[in-house]
């Protein structure tokens, strides 16, 4: 195969599904809802453990302000959003007609989230490229659990941080909404 001087070979490659087109943005910074689920708003983030990184993907309803579901994986890939997807829909049951907003990442515009949304007569919409305050109420949920859980300590393992982050969502983030 092709290769770089100074770079590692391109052979083995794996080729993924290109992703599929930005959603509109219909969220415009309008971040207070109505109605329960009628518009949610999702992100992703990671922290180091001592046994590797930890991906978390949470969905916030701009009703209560509230998560609504989380999920975490060992990797930051389109089935961590369609995790939390299930399991929100789960939680709150029919949704169809909700907005859920988000960035622009890859694992947002996947084909499998797209057709996650579609599933369950969910709406998607993005943000503008490079504009964080266009999911800026999921930037400060994520901004509080950085300050008050992620660098507190070194994390041991993903047991271990998943277990906080569960514990600082249902016992303090959800008692102060």
């Amino acid at each position: 195969g092709w290769g770089c001087r100074f770079g590692k070979p391109r052979c083995n490659r794996k080729a993924t599904a290109p992703a599929t087109a930005a959603n509109d943005d219909l969220v415009a910074r309008h971040f207070n809802a109505d109605d329960p689920n009628t518009v949610w708003i999702a992100d992703l983030t990671r922290h180091r453990t001592a046994e590797g990184k930890l991906y978390v993907c949470a969905i916030k309803d701009l009703w209560s302000h509230r998560i609504v579901e989380w999920a975490t994986d060992e990797r930051m890939k389109a089935r961590l959003v369609e995790a939390a997807i299930e399991m929100a829909v789960a939680r709150r049951g029919d949704v169809a007609g909700c907005i859920l907003h988000a960035d622009r990442g890859s694992q947002f515009r996947a084909r499998k989230v797209h057709r996650a949304l579609a599933r369950h007569r969910m709406v998607g919409s993005m943000g503008n490229v490079g504009t964080t305050a266009d999911n800026a109420a999921m930037e400060s949920f994520f901004s509080l659990l950085q300050k008050n859980i992620l660098d507190r300590q070194r994390w041991a393992s993903r047991d271990q941080l998943r277990i906080a982050i569960i514990t600082w969502i249902e016992r303090t983030y959800h008692q102060r909404r």
